[in-house]
């Protein structure tokens, strides 16, 4: 007598090894398995998952959507936090003022970096990280918004009732289609 199996394939969670050729990741990837090894902390865990995502997985982060982040806590350098992101951190020219902040990021972009030091804010790497907080107190994992990449908005069928998919267009000109949808003069036809 056999048992009923509801799913018949569970998958395993997340990767084993990080498929990077870059010797630093590779090199964090051998230090937060350690930590992860030798810690009960569920920081270290989550940031050996996200090292090991591919870059999809791994979105950039603005420094204006950093200090929106920040803002329930009274900002990083009020709280003492900081702010740790599995990617890149980029500039945002609509912030006016950039935050005071400690950021732990694999990539700064030049003008984030500027910005952030201008402000008096720290840029630390990872394995700064790790002396100063093993466990991952005080500190804050954030990670960029995956769907906010053009692509996503494209998935699905264009001009689908209820879809919202964005079309392929070739041109926004005149004679040809703005987003076809139900309508007689978007080339549509019962």
């Amino acid at each position: 007598m056999g048992i009923d199996i509801k799913k018949h394939h569970v998958k395993t969670a997340g990767r084993k090894v990080a498929r990077t050729d870059n010797p630093y990741v590779q090199m964090l990837v051998k230090l937060y398995t350690f930590l992860t090894r030798r810690t009960s902390s569920n920081f270290n865990k989550q940031v050996l998952r996200r090292l090991m995502l591919s870059n999809t997985n791994r979105p950039t982060l603005s420094v204006s959507r950093l200090s929106v982040l920040l803002k329930p806590y009274g900002g990083a350098a009020e709280c003492g936090k900081i702010a740790v992101v599995v990617g890149t951190v980029s500039n945002d020219t609509r912030l006016f003022a950039c935050p005071k902040v400690t950021v732990c990021a694999l990539k700064v972009t030049d003008a984030a970096r500027e910005r952030i030091l201008a402000a008096g804010g720290e840029i630390i790497t990872f394995d700064q990280l790790a002396t100063r907080a093993p466990t991952g107190t005080n500190c804050l994992l954030l990670q960029g918004h995956r769907k906010a990449r053009e692509a996503v908005k494209h998935f699905g069928a264009a001009g689908v009732p209820g879809g919202h998919a964005k079309p392929y267009i070739r041109s926004k000109g005149r004679k040809f289609e703005r987003a076809r949808g139900r309508r007689a003069s978007r080339g549509f036809k019962n």
